[in-house]
């Protein structure tokens, strides 16, 4: 039976909006330290419309404000983002439903909230375009006026720290990593994932860290398989002897 697009669409805005509620205060801050750093608000508008990636652009931000080279500007943001293309891969599975537009659309607004409430929506049910989009569209337009009003009134806040923003994303993310502890090879690939991030975190420091931390998980979860199907009444599976 067809998902009803309007209840679609009400479960994602239901999914959202406590992840807006800290995401928001970031998209702030990089209006904010965009216009401090010497961008107008035109330019932090675009250079947020186009990339749309929080971290990477205030890493960036930070990079540039030291005199960084293009290079090591551009080296940054590719570490930072490579996990995008890590949760491409993952994601394209789910994206049966989607027209070759929607899939556009879908990697283009593809960030980790998104990732992650799609995969915990894929695993109870069909992931479909309408919830997808609306997460994504919306979670896009509260970004870019964040990153507006940041940019127009960002010297009111003083001191963002004080807010406890640094804190708020990780907790979340580590919520939407344990909704999936129920799978097999879990614990393996979460904590290959997590000793990796840590060891690379302390020789070669951030970003690096995340991206080969993603890598070593996919590694241990290539090598453990895919889970075996359960037999049935408890009894093996029949095998078909070859002729």
């Amino acid at each position: 039976m067809p998902a009803d697009p309007a209840s679609e669409r009400k479960e994602a805005v239901r999914t959202l909006l406590p992840v807006l509620l800290a995401v928001l205060p970031f998209g702030l801050v990089y209006g904010a330290v965009a216009v401090q750093e010497g961008l107008s608000v035109t330019e932090a508008m675009g250079f947020s419309g186009a990339i749309f990636a929080g971290a990477s652009q205030l890493a960036a931000l930070q990079l540039m404000g030291i005199g960084a080279p293009v290079w090591s500007v551009l080296l940054t943001v590719f570490a930072l983002n490579f996990r995008h293309v890590l949760y491409s891969a993952s994601l394209s599975r789910h994206l049966g439903a989607f027209s070759r537009r929607q899939k556009a659309l879908a990697f283009f607004l593809l960030v980790d909230p998104l990732f992650g409430a799609s995969e915990v929506r894929a695993a109870r049910t069909r992931l479909t375009p309408t919830f997808y989009l609306t997460y994504g569209v919306l979670m896009y337009s509260g970004w870019q006026l964040a990153t507006l009003t940041g940019a127009t009134f960002g010297n009111l806040i003083e001191d963002p720290e004080a807010f406890g923003l640094d804190f708020v994303l990780p907790v979340y993310f580590l919520g939407l990593v344990m909704s999936f502890r129920g799978r097999g090879s879990f614990y393996p690939v979460a904590g290959t994932s997590l000793l990796v991030s840590v060891v690379v975190y302390w020789l070669a420091g951030p970003p690096w860290h995340v991206s080969f931390g993603g890598l070593a998980g996919i590694a241990v979860a290539a090598i453990i398989g895919p889970p075996k199907a359960e037999p049935l009444d408890g009894r093996e599976p029949v095998r078909e002897e070859a002729p």
